[in-house]
C-alpha cells in the first residue's frame, strides 16, 4: 500500500549483485567438491556388499593379487640367473704376482712347488671366484646358477661349482700334493693372490629381471561393460572382493590418465550453478524482502555452503557415512527465523547438490527430503524448547522408516538388511539434538530472533517486566492489554504474533523513569497541571528515548528496540500541541519540540503494534462503550494514521488494516461489554 512496493524488473545493481552472489556460491562449493566419487565405497571381505547393485560400466582385467602375484614371482626367481662377468686380467695379474714375490722359490718347499701352486691358482680362477658376501646369499639355494660372461661368450653355471675368495683359500690346500705342505704354504699368505673374478653385471641383471617380472600376467581373467559385479546385501566372498579390488584400481588409473578432468570441473559447476541459481530466483520472485536484510542472505548461502562442504569432506576422504551430517538443520534453522517455504527450497537445493557426489544418490535424496519435510511441519509454531527435541525425534524415526523402506523395497530377505545404516541414523539424531545451542549462536552472528526467545523475553518475571509492574502498574497492564490486541490482529492476517506481543510488553519501559506523568499511573494527582505544554510534551516524549536506553542496559534484541522506537513513529504528543497552539495563537510553534524521535514503523508487525497502542490507549478516554463507539473511535485513529502517512514505510496492506480494524473492534466490545445488574434479595 506504500512505497515499500518492489519494481518487478531488477536494477543493474540488483542484478549484478545476486549474478556476483550466484558466482561466488558456486565457485566455493565447487572448489571443494571431489572429483573422482567412483571408487568412494568401502570394500570389506566377508561383509554384506551396502551400496547399490553394481554392474560394470566398462571393460576391465580381474587383477591378480598382490598375494598371488607375489607367489609367482617366487616362484620364476628360483630360475632366476644374474649376470657375472669373467675378468681375464685379475687371473693374470694375481698368478705374475705370486711369481713375482716368490721368484727365488717358496722357502722349505722344492723349487718344482712354485709352479704346482700357480696352476692351482689358475685352474681355481678358471672354476671361478667370487666375492665372498654374494656368494653367500646365492649359495642358500643350491640349485642356483648364474650366467657367466666371458667375451662373447655366456655360460650358465652351477653355484656349486664356484668359490668364494674364503672357499678358494680352503681349495688349495685339498690339493693332494700341497695339503702335505700345508704348514709351510699357510706361512705364504696365498690369500693375498686371491681376488674375486666373477664381477656382478648389475645393468644386465636388473634388465633380465625387469623381464622376468614383466613376462607374469598380472590379470586373469575380464569383466565385459554391463557384467553385473554384486547385488546389494550379496556378502563379499573371495573371489567378488578380487573383482571389486580391481574395479577400483582400474577407476583409480582411469582417473589419474584421464585428460578430461576439466570436463568433470566443467559438468560441476554447470550443476550447481544451475541449482544455485534457481534458488536465488527464487528468493527473488517469492522473498523479496530477505535481499533487503544482507543478514538473512548470508544466513541462508551460508547454512548451504557449510553442508555442501562437510558432506564433501566425508566424501573425499571416506570417512564414515554421510547419513551422519545432520542435514535436516539446514531447514530447522530456517524455519525458526524465517518461513517454511525458503526452509523446504532451500533444504531442496542442498540435498540434490550433496546428492551429486554421492554413489547412491537417489536413496539418499528420498531420505533427506523425508527428513526436511518432517522437520518443517514439526515447527510449525516453535513455543517451547521441547519442540525442538521431539523434532529430533520425529526426524529420527522418519529418517530410519524411510530407508528401511527403501531396503524393503531392493531386498527379500530381511537377513540382507544394513543394520550398519540406523546406527548413523541415530548418530544425526543426537547431533539434531545441538540445534537448540546453535540456533542461540545463529541469533547473534545474523541478528535473528527466534520464538524461544521471544517467550523467555515474554515471562513476567523477567527483571525489566518485573520492576515495571511494580514501579508503573497501569502502564504494565496497559502493555499486556496491547501485546493481546496486537497477536490477535498479527494471527488474523499473517504476522509472527509472537515478536509483536513481546515487542509490546516491551514499548512502554520508559515511562518507567517518570511513571506519574502518565495517565494509566497517576491516582489524582496530575503533575502536568504544574507545566507548560511544551515541557508536559518533552516528558511524554522522553519515554521513547529512556525506554531506547533501557533496552540497550538489559541488552534486549534489537527487534525489540524497534518496536519501542517506532510505536509513536513521527508522530506528535497531539494534546500538548493543540493545548500549546490554542495558547499562543499568534506564535509559530515549532513543531519539532513535540515530534517523536521515530521512526514510522518499517515492518508489519511495527504498524500493527502502533494501531493496537494507540486504539487501547485512547478506549480509557470514551465515556460510553457501545458498538457504534467503539466502531467510530477505531475507524477514526487508524484512518487518521493512514492519512498522516504512518505506514508508508512497511509492508501493510489496505486489506491488512481493514482486518486490523475488526480484530480491534470485536476484541474491545468484549473487553467493555456491559454486565446486567443483578437484582438484589428482598427480604
Amino acid at each position: 500500500m506504500s512505497s515499500f512496493n518492489i519494481k518487478n524488473d531488477l536494477t543493474w545493481r540488483d542484478f549484478l549483485i545476486r549474478s556476483a552472489l550466484i558466482v561466488a556460491t558456486t565457485a566455493v562449493i565447487v572448489w571443494l567438491m571431489p572429483r573422482n566419487t567412483q571408487s568412494s565405497f568401502k570394500i570389506e571381505r566377508g561383509k554384506p556388499w551396502v551400496y547399490n547393485d553394481l554392474s560394470a560400466p566398462f571393460d576391465f582385467p580381474i587383477y591378480k593379487s598382490e598375494e598371488a602375484v607375489k607367489a609367482e614371482r617366487d616362484s620364476l626367481m628360483k630360475s632366476y640367473e644374474p649376470y657375472y662377468i669373467y675378468n681375464e686380467e685379475i687371473v693374470g695379474k694375481q698368478v705374475r704376482q705370486f711369481y713375482k714375490d716368490y721368484n727365488k722359490g717358496i722357502p722349505g718347499l722344492p723349487d718344482d712347488y712354485l709352479s704346482i701352486v700357480a696352476n692351482r691358482l689358475r685352474d681355481l680362477y678358471t672354476q671361478g671366484i667370487m666375492n665372498s658376501s654374494e656368494f653367500t646369499i646365492l649359495r642358500q639355494d643350491t640349485a642356483k646358477s648364474i650366467r657367466v660372461i666371458n667375451g662373447k661368450d655366456v655360460t650358465s653355471v652351477s653355484i656349486t661349482k664356484l668359490n668364494s675368495v674364503v672357499s678358494a683359500y680352503e681349495q688349495i690346500f685339498q690339493d693332494e700334493t700341497l695339503s702335505k705342505h700345508k704348514d709351510v704354504l699357510q706361512k705364504c699368505n696365498l690369500n693375498d693372490y686371491i681376488a674375486p673374478n666373477l664381477i656382478y653385471d648389475r645393468a644386465r641383471s636388473e634388465a633380465s629381471l625387469n623381464e622376468l617380472h614383466n613376462s607374469i600376467p598380472l590379470a586373469s581373467g575380464i569383466v565385459q561393460r554391463g557384467q553385473k559385479i554384486i547385488d546389494r546385501g550379496d556378502i563379499v566372498d573371495k573371489n567378488t572382493y578380487n573383482i571389486l579390488m580391481s574395479y577400483k584400481k582400474e577407476t583409480d588409473r582411469r582417473d589419474e590418465n584421464k585428460q578430461g578432468i576439466s570436463l568433470i570441473i566443467l559438468g560441476q559447476v554447470l550443476y550447481v550453478l544451475i541449482m544455485i541459481s534457481c534458488f536465488t530466483i527464487y528468493i527473488s520472485l517469492f522473498r523479496k524482502d530477505y535481499f533487503e536484510n544482507p543478514r538473512s542472505i548470508l544466513m541462508l548461502y551460508s547454512l548451504i555452503l557449510i553442508f555442501v562442504v562437510l558432506a564433501s569432506l566425508m566424501v573425499s576422504h571416506n570417512v564414515l557415512h554421510v547419513y551422519i551430517v545432520p542435514f535436516a538443520m539446514v531447514p530447522i534453522f530456517i524455519r525458526v527465523f524465517m518461513d517454511s517455504r525458503t526452509a523446504f527450497m532451500a533444504h531442496a537445493v542442498l540435498t540434490m547438490i550433496c546428492a551429486s557426489i554421492l554413489q547412491h544418490p537417489l536413496e539418499f535424496i528420498s531420505v533427506e527430503m523425508i527428513a526436511g519435510l518432517v522437520a518443517i511441519f514439526s515447527l510449525r509454531e516453535l513455543s517451547s524448547r521441547s519442540q525442538l527435541f521431539w523434532t529430533a525425534v520425529l526426524v529420527t524415526i522418519a529418517t530410519g522408516l524411510t530407508n528401511l523402506a527403501l531396503e524393503w523395497i531392493r531386498n527379500e530377505d530381511l537377513a540382507r538388511l544394513n543394520l550398519s545404516e540406523y546406527n548413523y541414523i541415530c548418530i544425526n539424531g543426537i547431533l539434531l539434538f545441538c540445534s537448540y545451542p546453535l540456533l542461540y549462536l545463529i541469533e547473534k552472528a545474523f541478528g535473528f530472533i527466534s520464538n524461544i526467545t521471544l517467550i523467555e523475553l515474554s515471562d513476567m518475571n523477567k527483571t525489566l517486566l518485573r520492576k515495571m509492574s511494580e514501579v508503573a502498574p497501569g502502564t504494565f497492564q496497559h502493555s499486556i492489554q496491547v501485546g493481546n490486541l496486537a497477536a490477535e490482529i498479527a494471527n488474523k492476517i499473517g504476522a509472527k504474533s509472537q515478536l509483536v506481543r513481546t515487542g509490546a510488553l516491551y514499548h512502554d519501559i520508559g515511562k518507567m523513569m517518570n511513571p506519574i506523568y502518565f495517565t494509566e499511573n497517576q491516582s489524582g494527582v496530575n503533575p502536568h497541571e504544574k507545566l507548560g505544554a511544551i515541557d508536559s510534551a518533552q516528558t511524554i516524549i522522553s519515554h521513547v528515548t529512556e525506554g531506547v536506553k533501557l533496552a540497550d542496559k538489559y541488552n534486549l534484541p534489537s527487534v525489540i528496540r524497534d518496536f519501542i522506537s517506532t510505536h509513536h513513529g513521527l508522530g506528535k504528543a497531539k494534546y500538548f500541541y493543540v493545548k500549546y497552539v490554542n495558547e499562543h495563537p499568534n506564535d509559530e510553534v515549532d513543531d519539532l519540540l513535540f515530534t517523536y524521535p521515530g521512526p514510522n514503523p518499517f515492518t508489519k508487525e511495527q504498524a500493527i503494534l502502533m494501531m493496537a497502542d494507540t486504539v487501547e490507549a485512547a478506549s480509557r478516554s470514551l465515556p460510553d462503550y457501545t458498538e457504534q463507539t467503539i466502531r467510530d473511535l477505531v475507524n477514526k485513529l487508524i484512518d487518521t494514521q493512514v492519512a498522516e502517512g504512518y505506514f508508508k514505510e512497511c509492508p501493510i496492506t489496505f486489506r491488512d488494516i481493514a482486518y486490523a480494524k475488526t480484530v480491534l473492534i470485536e476484541k474491545l466490545k468484549t473487553i467493555y461489554h456491559t454486565r446486567v445488574n443483578y437484582p438484589e434479595l428482598k427480604k
